[in-house]
């Protein structure tokens, strides 16, 4: 193998071990819940503070995650980055309720510096293969998600390694992503450039707005509805096992919308329509839930499952197709992913407080309903053929 070849294999493969480590340490939490709760006496509340405090860190430290690849080179951050979400994924299963939040923050830092670069990382280094790899990454990303909510429980109860050991168990993948990177660490550093024109303001422009809530809402509605979903469906008299394997079920079928998406839009001079089509599903299929007959559910999450997938794309290749420059779109992806997820970290919390005052599931389920039509409305203005 050239050297050019081997160089590019390495950058494909960080690409792809790295994507996969950007959900499982939230994804795994959801299932675990009732067995984390019941260990640290945790309200509901605080049981869904535990997937709203990593958004809250995306939201704080995304913004300075283009300045950290500005000092340090994209390639070096990335790394620092994987570093901290390790260290914090060991740190949470060591002790009480402290060391528990304080990991659990720190996986968020982590995550949300790698998530932010991934994209102009792509754009700089791979700009001919911008559909496929933006799919590789988000299909990555939701096919560990869906591993680890599916596996978390059997690792922590037939292989009997506790809820600890299950949420410690994803730090090996960190490990290995951080090996597999080690040769961007040795190149000159990657920096943002722009194409001759200035770089844009981002905080200023309308689309750039729009297409931060729509990442906004497509963000409250997957980690809501992840992490309350193997409940929902305990409380329903599903078994934790069968609650787990039904929720990596349907982030499964996300990897067919997550991998195809990106390839459909990018050849659309527009992708309003698109968008479109995926809120109708989605409206559909949580209306589907209310019918409590193990076929509909079935087929609800399938839909949900397979919009999921394609909405965390679409979210990605508008942050591509929206800007001309570079620094604009490392820019545009931090204020994506700041604002948006303050607005997602509500959503978990909120819920779980619903929870504690209403007992009511289908609080749940009105609570999608209503941001699939924020999705629709943001994502149909987000879609037009512009630029920041």
């Amino acid at each position: 193998m050239s050297s050019a070849k081997r160089t590019g294999f390495f950058l494909v493969a960080g690409i792809i071990l790295v994507s996969i480590n950007l959900r499982t340490s939230i994804a795994s939490v959801g299932p675990l819940i009732p067995f984390i709760r019941e260990d640290l006496g945790l309200s509901n509340g605080l049981a869904g503070f535990l997937t709203t405090l990593p958004l809250l860190t995306f939201a704080t430290f995304s913004l300075f995650a283009p300045a950290i690849g500005r000092r340090l080179g994209v390639g070096r951050a990335i790394f620092f980055g994987i570093c901290l979400l390790a260290a914090g994924v060991v740190l949470r299963v060591l002790g009480g309720i402290p060391l528990l939040l304080i990991g659990t923050a720190l996986t968020g830092i982590g995550i949300v510096i790698a998530n932010v670069l991934l994209i102009p990382m792509i754009k700089i280094r791979l700009p001919d293969k911008l559909g496929l790899m933006t799919a590789l990454m988000a299909t990555m990303m939701s096919m560990f998600a869906a591993v680890s909510a599916g596996i978390s429980v059997p690792l922590a109860v037939d292989l009997d390694l506790g809820w600890r050991g299950s949420l410690a168990f994803w730090a090996v993948f960190m490990v290995l992503a951080l090996v597999v990177w080690i040769p961007q660490l040795t190149r000159p550093k990657v920096a943002m450039t722009g194409t001759g024109q200035v770089v844009k303001n981002v905080w200023t422009s309308k689309l750039a707005w729009f297409v931060t809530i729509f990442m906004g809402c497509q963000s409250v509605m997957y980690f809501t509805f992840t992490t309350w979903l193997p409940d929902m469906l305990i409380f329903r008299g599903w078994t934790p096992v069968e609650a787990g394997a039904i929720s990596s079920i349907m982030q499964l079928f996300g990897l067919l919308g997550s991998y195809f998406a990106p390839g459909i839009l990018i050849r659309q001079k527009q992708q309003s329509t698109s968008t479109l089509i995926v809120g109708v599903v989605y409206l559909l299929a949580f209306t589907m839930l209310f019918v409590e007959v193990e076929w509909v559910t079935y087929a609800s999450l399938i839909l949900i499952g397979l919009c999921m997938g394609a909405s965390l794309s679409i979210g990605y290749v508008f942050i591509s197709l929206r800007t001309a420059e570079d620094e604009t779109t490392a820019k545009l992806s931090a204020m994506v992913q700041s604002i948006g997820y303050y607005l997602a970290a509500a959503g978990p919390f909120l819920f779980g407080l619903s929870l504690d005052f209403f007992a009511n599931w289908d609080y749940l389920i009105y609570f999608m309903l209503f941001f699939t039509l924020q999705f629709i409305y943001f994502g149909l203005y987000s879609g037009k053929d512009l630029k920041v």
